[in-house]
């Protein structure tokens, strides 16, 4: 046995420190910019490698000797270098290349702004799997401020959007909680109370250096990823100094308030080359709001009949609820990054990066509430039906103001802050021909909403229901007296609400890699690794309402203010009237008000969850053929969950705490191949094993017994993750000129997906006579899948004569048709009418632009289709994400090398947020931002 193990470690040792040496270099552009995706060949031994984001390459076993490096690269000029190879040691090469607009000195202008696609195509065309790469230089030529609309222009994506900015990811048609999002390589967590949602318009798009999205992961990645995973990386130490900065400034039409916006970055290396760094920081102040529309419909009417017994009518479709409400809005958005390496020879190198992340969201919403009595207080004439829908009946009318306490922080508006923090202490290391790489981070998110306030007063009174126009219901006094008389609203309360949610992520991993060549046909890597991700995330909310009644009775005696706007871009027809006055509410002394609990706001969601995920994977990268190549692997990953929740009946009174713990184990094995058909056109195959594990909120042990409502609502701990088998096939061709075209298939094979099943208790386990009462929990559905197909077009039409030739062309296109089964309604029934919730069937990008050496723009079309949202409890009550179409236009000047004048425009289609209820033409909400114009200075400086 001992000699089995000594021959054993004589031969690993000998295969890592063989008679060879390695080749460690950086590429960068004439700027001193890194150069990521660069193809790096030694022809007359058959090995290479592609530099990385940070423009870092190493080949190791290199026998020692003389050797020519060939770097190419699309768009920029073939780069040739002389090395030598001495045994033991590794060379060190650092190699420029010059983009094709400098060198052509200005003769051909059409290459003019291209480095960025460069990059970025380069990039894509070298990454192993199938991914899409969008860097910042691309960034900047959209008017995208946060990363989430960044993003959305990237094919397979659309973006949930938050009071016009787009904040959810959906990756190929998966809700965003079905995929990750990870800060260089390490998770980021969410600040998100019911789900595992990241926030994407939280990081401002001038702090990341390159998105990446993996549509196929790989075994070393996390397997958590069902639609794909976004790596947002973000900028490294420069090879010299550079200076960037930007101010800017603009305007929201919609309320005609001031934007501001200004960033700064300095980087520099030291003059040894081995240490660099550089901060970055960024500020973006945007005052807006937003005009918003809700209803609610139903088909049944209930009313008191002249015998006292409740009598129900089955009718047309009609609103019951009605709300119409006027946002106003104040965010500022803060972010800072310090970024720092350390060479300590060629072999080593260590690495900090950090980012901290910050934004206020400040809000006031004014609410008109309408909605229909209950049957015992509508008698027989007391309501009017038309044509089978009910046009008249009684209805309580609510005035209600949001805002939060007069202080430097709150202003008298409800004050959301959010704040997102990483950092990540990681290195590389040669040991002969054995590369290892590690990372150890530590990451919080958390959301707090301290001293949110509410004011209500209710009123009762016969209204007009006009549903004529489905897309804009509205209700209506009967009697228009009654709108203005304050003295009829009557106190119904004031409340003061604080809410807090915190992720905390600790995650580190380590990965070694070693040189094969199993088959003889050249270069090949085994690599294995292990990582460890151990997550917290709690929520601890509190409610209390503070009886006012007596010194404000009525609305006549508070304070009020009106929000009637004739530019309501819902319609002027919505008359938002007079309010609780929100600087009032704001300055209200409530420390001497006792104060009730109202547990029922609160005490479900309150939750603490810890998860583990320990993983460890193999995988090898081989040539088949001069062509072909394969990326095989296994990646086993085991979750370990411990989930507390509150045990609650009727809403107020908590009976226990109960925990629970479960743990499961997956094992997911995949296949990547990847097919030359010559240099600039690639064939890609995939097949990938994913899974998504289901939200915090779902896992949560509670229960809560509505009695007044006849309602139970339960977590389910015992959910398994949702898995996926993934079948990918691609084609791509890179132009020459800088460009690509590409088309390809995908398929999903979805088993467990959680939805939230509504049913009837079948008996009082949940409490005494709960037995009937409807039961919403959390349930694993059968299985679902999805097809599709991508299509993306990217080009400079350098084609063209004169000075047509400046134009370029971003086009892409994604199909999608999905399918759920296991999904039952009310009655317990399975529903074969299904969708997938939140697979759009079709999106769309477009984007012309135009650049020379001084002036460039570009018109941005970004198109999703509807999708099922919701799943109610039948068709009727499905909620649908309506269609979006977005608009964008920007232009910049370049005033001379370094100082550029930009100016944005977005929003031109004043495109809402839409919501319906089981036809397109039921609103259910409608929202609407209006433009927004920006403008500023860009100052770049670099120095090599």
């Amino acid at each position: 046995m001992k000699s089995s193990l000594s021959l054993l470690s004589l031969f690993f040792t000998s295969f890592i420190f063989a008679q060879t040496g390695n080749i460690q270099g950086t590429i960068s552009d004439e700027n001193g910019i890194y150069v990521p995706g660069a193809s790096v060949y030694i022809a007359s031994i058959e090995k290479g490698a592609i530099s990385n984001f940070d423009g870092r390459f190493t080949i190791v076993a290199v026998p020692e000797g003389t050797y020519t490096l060939e770097i190419s690269y699309i768009g920029y000029s073939p780069v040739s270098q002389e090395i030598t190879v001495i045994n033991g040691e590794t060379t060190v090469v650092n190699l420029n290349m010059n983009s094709t607009n400098v060198e052509l000195e200005g003769v051909e202008v059409s290459a003019y702004g291209i480095s960025g696609t460069a990059k970025a195509l380069n990039t894509q065309r070298t990454n192993l799997n199938i991914t899409n790469v969008v860097s910042t230089d691309q960034i900047g030529k959209f008017p995208d401020a946060n990363i989430g609309d960044a993003v959305k222009r990237i094919p397979g994506i659309t973006m949930q959007v938050d009071q016009g900015e787009a904040r959810n990811i959906i990756v190929r048609g998966l809700s965003p909680q079905l995929n990750s999002v990870t800060l260089n390589g390490s998770r980021i967590p969410s600040a998100e109370g019911d789900n595992r949602n990241i926030q994407m318009d939280l990081i401002p798009s001038d702090m990341i250096q390159t998105i990446e999205v993996n549509k196929a992961v790989t075994p070393d990645m996390d397997a958590d990823a069902l639609g794909g995973s976004v790596n947002l990386v973000t900028r490294t130490a420069p090879q010299g100094f550079r200076l960037s900065a930007t101010a800017g400034s603009g305007i929201n039409f919609i309320t005609d308030k001031r934007i501001l916006n200004g960033s700064l970055l300095v980087g520099d290396r030291s003059k040894d080359g081995k240490f660099g760094w550089m901060v970055s920081a960024s500020i973006n102040d945007n005052d807006f709001g937003s005009d918003n529309v809700e209803a609610e419909w139903t088909d049944e009417f209930a009313f008191t009949n002249e015998d006292g017994e409740e009598e129900e009518l089955d009718v047309n479709p009609y609103t019951n609820v009605s709300e119409q409400r006027t946002y106003l809005v104040q965010r500022i958005r803060r972010s800072f990054a310090a970024n720092f390496d350390y060479n300590f020879n060629a072999d080593n190198t260590i690495y900090l990066k950090t980012m901290y992340n910050w934004r206020d969201d400040r809000e006031n919403r004014f609410v008109l509430a309408q909605e229909i009595l209950d049957p015992e207080d509508i008698g027989v004439d007391d309501f009017t039906i038309t044509n089978g829908v009910p046009t008249r009946f009684p209805a309580e009318i609510a005035r209600e103001t949001k805002g939060g306490i007069n202080n430097d922080r709150n202003k008298n508006r409800r004050l959301e802050d959010q704040r997102m923090q990483n950092y990540s202490l990681g290195g590389n290391h040669l040991f002969g021909s054995l590369k290892m790489d590690w990372m150890a981070s530590y990451a919080k998110a958390y959301e707090e909403r301290l001293d949110e306030r509410y004011a209500q007063y209710v009123a009762e009174y016969s209204v007009l229901n006009d549903n004529t126009d489905p897309e804009f219901p509205i209700m209506t006094a009967e009697n228009a007296a009654d709108v203005n008389d304050l003295s009829a609203f009557e106190f119904d309360e004031i409340t003061n609400e604080t809410q807090y949610t915190e992720e905390e992520d600790i995650n580190f991993f380590i990965n070694f890699e070693l040189p094969s060549d199993f088959f003889g046909n050249g270069d090949g890597t085994v690599k294995f690794g292990a990582r460890g991700r151990f997550k917290k995330k709690f929520r601890d909310n509190n409610f209390f309402e503070f009886d006012l009644e007596d010194q404000y009775p009525t609305l006549a005696d508070f304070p009020t203010k009106s929000y009637t706007d004739s530019n309501f871009l819902a319609g002027s027809q919505y008359e938002a009237g007079l309010y609780p006055d929100e600087v009032f509410l704001g300055g209200l002394d409530l420390t001497d008000n006792a104060g009730e609990s109202v547990p029922d706001e609160f005490l479900r969601d309150n939750f603490d969850v810890s998860e583990d995920v320990w993983a460890a994977y193999i995988m090898a990268n081989q040539k088949l053929s001069d062509k072909l190549s394969v990326i095989a692997g296994l990646r086993l990953e085991n979750t370990k969950i411990t989930a507390t929740g509150n045990q609650i009946l009727d809403e107020e009174e908590v009976i226990g705490e109960t925990t629970n713990e479960s743990s499961y184990t997956n094992i997911m094995p995949g296949l990547h191949f990847k097919y030359d058909v010559s240099d600039n056109t690639i064939l890609r195959l995939a097949w990938t094993n994913t899974l998504a594990r289901p939200n915090y909120v779902d896992l949560t042990p509670f229960s809560d017994l509505v009695e007044g409502d006849e309602e139970i609502f339960v977590g389910n701990p015992e959910l398994d993750p949702t898995t996926s088998m993934n079948f990918d096939v691609m084609a791509e061709h890179y132009f020459k000129s800088v460009g690509l075209i590409s088309g390809g298939l995908f398929y999903k094979n979805i088993n467990d997906f959680v939805y939230t099943f509504i049913s009837e208790a079948p008996d009082d386990s949940f409490g005494a006579g709960s037995a009937g009462f409807d039961l919403f929990q959390p349930l694993n559905g059968d299985k679902a899948t999805i097809f599709g197909a991508e299509v993306a077009f990217q080009k400079q039409l350098d084609f063209l004569p004169g000075f047509a030739r400046n134009f370029s062309l971003y086009l892409n296109y994604t199909f999608l048709t999905s399918s759920a089964d296991g999904i039952r309604n009310e009655d317990g029934d399975e529903r074969t009418d299904l969708d997938l919730p939140n697979t759009a069937p079709n999106m769309f990008n477009g984007s012309l632009g135009y650049a020379d050496k001084k002036f460039s723009a570009r018109l941005s079309l970004n198109f999703s289709d509807s999708y099922i949202d919701e799943i109610g409890g039948n068709a009727f009550e499905d909620r649908y994400y309506d269609v979006q179409t977005f608009l964008d236009f920007n232009a910049s000047y370049a005033i001379n090398n370094k100082l550029r004048l930009y100016a944005d425009l977005n929003n031109i289609t004043n495109q809402p947020l839409r919501y319906f209820q089981g036809v397109s033409a039921r609103t259910q909400q409608v929202e609407f931002y209006s433009l927004r114009f920006t403008f500023g200075l860009k100052y770049d400086l670099f120095k090599k």
